[in-house]
């Protein structure tokens, strides 16, 4: 019966991958290139997430994997058994009991600690990629912290249509420095950067980067001083299940009908269990 090595990855594979982490950690936003593996997974199905977690992951941790919110998706379900498998680690659907977390898309509703990893899948590591076409440039415009490109998109968007393109993946600026592309979350969770008692770290399988958010660094959205910053809001909505009002909800068509439900099931479960007590 064939084994592989623990973490699927080979021990230089994955040191080579931790030395990227620690540069990316002690340059908070700054993108950092690594030599990405080919993974039993399709590229752009989270290979450089995958390679993150089952490089810094130990048997003794706690993985939970999510994706645009839910532990029950495809490829939630199927980076987290694949994991399991060659590590052996425990797996859990709770937030808090988890100290690795494979996002895609959302932020937990529960807040993390600082005992925790949040690993973000991204398609697309660099923000200057809408505005730049050549990667020789966006290397120059990041060193020389040049992002007029990008304030000119975003004062032609303010001034043609009142409001920015970025629905998701919305410019944001670390530690007074690097403007970073926060992977695919909504708006709702950009404030759930700044300051973060988590590890955040970011990869990008397809595109070799990772870069990352070290604790407690200050993260804020690119904006306009007169121009606030605005998330998605459901006015007069709550969740159909546990009655949330104040969380990221999702619209289901039902029958014809329209319905809210939280976007995260494990908050969602434990919201109810509280109303029953």
């Amino acid at each position: 019966m064939k084994t592989f090595n623990f973490g699927f990855l080979d021990e230089d594979a994955k040191k080579e991958i931790r030395r990227s982490i620690l540069k990316a950690i002690a340059i908070p936003g700054y993108l950092v290139a690594f030599a990405s593996r080919e993974m039993p997974v399709s590229r752009g199905w989270g290979t450089g997430g995958l390679q993150i977690t089952l490089s810094i992951i130990l048997e003794k941790d706690t993985l939970k994997v999510i994706d645009q919110g839910t532990d029950h998706s495809v490829n939630a379900v199927i980076l987290r058994k694949f994991i399991q498998s060659c590590t052996n680690c425990k797996t859990t659907l709770h937030t808090d009991e988890a100290t690795i977390i494979q996002t895609r898309h959302r932020i937990p509703e529960i807040p993390t600690n600082s005992d925790q990893i949040l690993v973000f899948q991204v398609p697309i590591p660099d923000v200057l990629t809408i505005v730049e076409p050549s990667p020789s440039q966006r290397r120059i415009l990041h060193a020389y912290n040049d992002y007029s490109k990008l304030w000119v998109l975003l004062y032609e968007d303010v001034a043609t249509t009142g409001e920015s393109r970025f629905s998701h993946r919305y410019p944001v600026v670390v530690n007074n420095r690097y403007v970073m592309d926060p992977s695919p979350i909504p708006r709702y969770d950009i404030p759930k950067l700044n300051l973060n008692p988590s590890l955040l770290l970011f990869g990008a399988g397809r595109e070799k980067m990772i870069y990352a958010i070290p604790p407690y660094t200050p993260v804020k959205p690119l904006t306009f001083e007169d121009i606030p910053f605005k998330v998605e809001n459901f006015p007069g909505q709550r969740c159909e299940k546990c009655g949330a009002s104040n969380v990221f909800l999702d619209l289901v068509y039902i029958n014809g009908e329209k319905h809210y439900f939280c976007n995260d099931p494990d908050f969602c479960q434990r919201n109810q269990q509280c109303s029953l007590k």
